[in-house]
């Protein structure tokens, strides 16, 4: 395949930089992947950084997520100085969620979340309010004492679900690759072998239903019912451990 891109590359006076392409095998167990061009081997990586996202070989998210979650921290200490404030609290709040969790909850609509991710953004949800209220872990503030206090209940899981449910529904409502590939309809061979444990958790679980992928395929095509379906009110995110 990289052969027959380079062959047709070089029709339109193109050349592929050997230097800069990396190969990265995503699986359970990763193993480098022999690629050449004009006989130089590509460097296989564990990790790159594609249009803002942190992909691994592994194929989780976990690092994405803490990646994110760094950098929205960073942000917040930036203007710290406005979240603590004397202003309004639902100014300040809007605000927080607009600037801060806009950069947390980047390409969220593609995470796989399992129990310790969600741990994770639940941790960083109460950060951003303990900061706000300049409440330190010291202080030995109760988690709930801290929701009273800023009026919120914790929406951080719910809001990704959301989003992940918009985007979802827009893909299944066309015929493109992206849904193809979600449906796994790409021709290719998948080496099948006995593993230990269960299956891992995929992207489409989040909005599970048990009547399978077809009733959640044929609800998406109702746009109003489907939006419905992941209002604020949709119940607790329950945590399950994968």
């Amino acid at each position: 395949m990289i052969d027959r891109l380079i062959e047709i590359g070089r029709c339109y006076g193109m050349e592929m930089n050997v230097e800069k392409t990396k190969v990265m095998k995503i699986s359970r167990q990763p193993t480098p992947v022999t690629i050449k061009i004009d006989q130089k081997q590509v460097e296989n990586v564990k990790c790159f950084k594609y249009l803002g996202s942190l992909l691994t070989d592994d194929g989780r998210c976990t690092c994405e997520i803490k990646s994110r979650i760094a950098m929205a921290k960073a942000a917040f200490s930036k203007k710290k100085n406005l979240f603590t404030s004397k202003l309004d609290l639902n100014l300040r709040k809007k605000l927080v969620k607009c600037y801060i969790w806009s950069i947390a909850l980047y390409g969220a609509e593609t995470w796989t979340l399992r129990a310790v991710d969600q741990k994770h953004l639940e941790s960083f949800e109460m950060w951003c309010w303990r900061r706000m209220e300049k409440i330190s872990w010291t202080d030995y503030v109760r988690n709930e004492e801290v929701l009273i206090r800023v009026s919120e209940q914790r929406n951080i899981l719910h809001e990704i679900r959301k989003r992940k449910a918009n985007w979802i529904g827009h893909v299944l409502r066309r015929n493109c690759l992206l849904k193809e590939a979600i449906e796994g309809k790409i021709d290719g061979r998948i080496e099948v072998t006995r593993r230990r444990g269960r299956r891992r958790k995929k992207m489409l679980d989040d909005l599970g239903d048990r009547r399978g992928y077809c009733h959640l395929k044929e609800k998406a095509l109702d746009r109003i019912k489907w939006r419905n379906c992941f209002e604020r009110d949709c119940g607790p995110v329950v945590l399950t451990d994968y």
